[in-house]
């Protein structure tokens, strides 16, 4: 025992320059006196003699009187292997041993309370009332006091690492790195990162060192060579070396052989570290060929991950695994957390998918959230029915019902992204009047915090479905907004310059009483016809030519009806044909002594919705302004005209256009 103690005491005094002197038996606290410098509670974790944290440090003056610093010190022979033995005294006291290392089911047990923990300080509860502490479990509770504070790029109280608790596992981390395990030791590295560690403390380097000894070695697996990437990128960004040591280790190795979790992760490293296009291009399409045929046995946080990683590395060749991932998704809808549904649909947006199941699966999903759910996630449901042009009341009465009651939390974006996508559908839900109201009390409270972009889109929403926001069209014209719209060049895109014509256009039909500002002729497009963002919906080809045979049998001749004929108005017209004051069809080339004019809408599938058969609301808006500008509006609809004979397409055209006179026969 004697001979012991003095080894003990040899091999302390050897440690004393850099831990203090500590006792050869037992665990003490070690009081010093502050030097009265500038410090933060941060800085006094580790053994590094300046602030580790990069961000939220409040740099707290130090006052006149002397203040203590507690350091925990220990008796190194007690460390031989990689758990934290925590005593229940009225002291933190930390040991490893080899002897006690929790097993599978206790460390199991840990994390799940771990989970529970909705505050750091029922995490240090929690660890100061385990027996034994392994590496990996001490690593999860940083991650866990992480998950609970961070807030953007800081902590949201960074005096958390002044707790004892936490002091404690980050010398012992420091001091005991090169015991401890490789999952511990890459996962307690993260941790620092999320905790806004600065790399160059003593803790963080020692940390860093040692993973590169063991990455130099080739002893981590993939899961630990991706928390190791995930740390490198969060220090030195995609550019590192010693990341790109990390990714050629993957690359070396078959994804077949891979687990479930270790493919989620490098799909999750390589969203970070794709540089170059194509630089990762082999690995990443053995990683889909992979992960096509383990879909089905992917949980809900696996989906949303890949698909998450797949939207941010653009792997547009990879639908067949989108495909599969949607179909999976479909037994999870309702276990989702609001953060995986939200990347769920932003990938179904991305990649321009949607699956009938997932459709009725969000049907039946989405009145029982729309009132706990996060904005964001209520957002982006919104947003995919819109993009996919699926109208479901269900779904939007919801929405609806909800906006009414949580609109004053959501954000301007939010607002107009729900509201938006109401207009794009043409829907109006059954309490319009109250959703509508609460819009303008919005608009009213809050105008100057839109985006000037976001707000017209959120005003011309409103004109889609008839509801026009006159009190603040006049705001919308005027030249100091008009400013605000225009780029770096100094101009207005050609889409909102379409947009504000529209707008205009609307206040002037739809609103006689409107006084206000005109849109000056500068601002003003010549066709809502474009190739991109269009207010107006280009005619189905293969559709056009079928009626346009037909109408050349019931005319007679080509020359009696013009075709995709753009009007004074910015509408281009599908078929216009010109009657004179007798009802006599003119030449399309005739300008003069034209008593009527006659619009056919020929509208194919894309003008209506998805599911239902129900105009869009840009196409519901040009039918209800050429009729307002003097045309007889003609619609012909797909669904109609695709189920005639071709015997029976001439008569069905007189019946639309001519429905009170007697067809003659050529």
């Amino acid at each position: 025992m004697a001979l012991k103690l003095i080894q003990n005491h040899r091999l302390l005094t050897q440690l004393s320059n850099h831990y203090y002197f500590a006792e050869p038996v037992g665990i003490r606290l070690i009081h010093t006196s502050s030097l009265g410098r500038s410090s933060c509670v941060a800085c006094r974790c580790t053994s590094a003699g300046r602030c580790f944290q990069r961000h939220g440090c409040r740099k707290l003056q130090m006052d006149s009187r002397t203040r203590s610093l507690t350091t925990i010190v220990r008796e190194r022979s007690f460390f031989p292997s990689s758990s934290v033995g925590l005593h229940r005294d009225s002291e933190l006291r930390f040991r490893l041993t080899q002897l006690h290392r929790p097993s599978a089911d206790e460390e199991q047990g840990f994390r799940l309370q771990l989970k529970s923990c909705s505050t750091s300080r029922q995490v240090f509860k929690l660890l100061r009332s385990v027996e034994i502490l392994s590496d990996t479990m001490a690593a999860a509770s940083l991650h866990r006091v992480a998950d609970l504070e961070q807030e953007g790029p800081a902590l949201r109280d960074p005096s958390v690492l002044a707790d004892d608790t936490i002091r404690g596992l980050c010398c012992q981390l420091e001091q005991d790195s090169e015991r401890l395990t490789e999952a511990g030791l890459v996962s307690a590295l993260h941790a620092c990162t999320r905790l806004f560690l600065d790399p160059w403390s003593t803790l963080m380097v020692r940390l860093v060192s040692e993973s590169q000894n063991r990455l130099d070695r080739g002893q981590m697996t993939v899961g630990e060579l991706c928390t190791f990437g995930q740390a490198v990128l969060a220090m030195e960004g995609p550019a590192s070396a010693m990341l790109e040591q990390a990714v050629a280790q993957i690359q070396k190795q078959d994804p077949r052989q891979w687990s479930l979790p270790d493919l989620v992760a490098v799909y999750r490293l390589l969203e970070g570290c794709m540089g170059e296009d194509g630089k990762y291009r082999d690995l990443l399409n053995a990683m889909h060929t992979h992960a096509v045929t383990v879909t089905s046995r992917m949980d809900p946080a696996a989906v949303s991950g890949v698909l998450r990683s797949l939207v941010t590395l653009n792997q547009m060749q990879a639908m067949p695994l989108v495909i599969g991932l949607c179909k999976q998704a479909v037994r999870h809808v309702p276990h989702f957390s609001d953060e995986e549904l939200t990347h769920v649909l932003g990938a179904l947006i991305h990649f321009g998918h949607s699956d009938h199941y997932f459709v009725e699966a969000m049907e039946k999903y989405v009145p029982t959230m729309a009132f706990t759910s996060h904005p964001e996630t209520i957002s982006k449901v919104t947003q995919f029915f819109g993009r996919r042009c699926l109208l479901s009341p269900t779904v939007f009465d919801a929405v609806a019902e909800s906006f009414v009651y949580r609109a004053d939390s959501y954000s301007t974006s939010q607002v107009a992204r729900q509201i938006t996508a109401f207009g794009k559908l043409g829907y109006l839900p059954p309490n319009a009047g109250q959703l509508f109201r609460k819009v303008e009390s919005i608009l009213h409270t809050r105008f100057s915090q839109f985006q000037p972009r976001t707000l017209l889109n959120l005003l011309h929403a409103c004109t889609l479905v008839e509801r026009f926001p006159v009190n603040f069209v006049a705001k919308v014209f005027s030249s100091y907004f008009l400013q605000q719209l225009q780029d770096q060049d100094m101009r207005i895109e050609r889409a909102v310059l379409a947009q504000l014509t529209q707008l205009y256009m609307t206040v002037k039909l739809e609103c006689p009483f409107y006084e206000g500002p005109r849109l000056l002729p500068k601002y003003r497009v010549k066709s809502f016809l474009m190739s991109s963002r269009s207010l107006e919906t280009p005619v189905d080809q293969q559709l056009y030519n079928s009626v346009k045979t037909g109408l050349v049998d019931l005319l007679g001749d080509r020359s009696f009806f013009g075709s995709k004929v753009l009007t004074p108005y910015c509408y281009t017209l599908d078929v216009e044909i010109k009657l004179d004051e007798e009802g006599y069809v003119l030449p399309a080339s005739h300008t003069e002594d034209v008593y009527k004019r006659i619009a056919l809408c020929i509208d194919g599938q894309k003008r209506f919705t998805t599911n239902i058969r129900q105009l869009l609301g840009n196409e519901a808006m040009k039918q209800r302004h050429l009729q307002l500008l003097g045309y007889e509006v003609v619609q012909i609809p797909f669904y109609e005209f695709e189920k005639l004979p071709k015997s029976s397409v001439v008569e069905y055209l007189h019946q639309k256009i001519f429905p009170h006179t007697f067809r003659l026969s050529w």
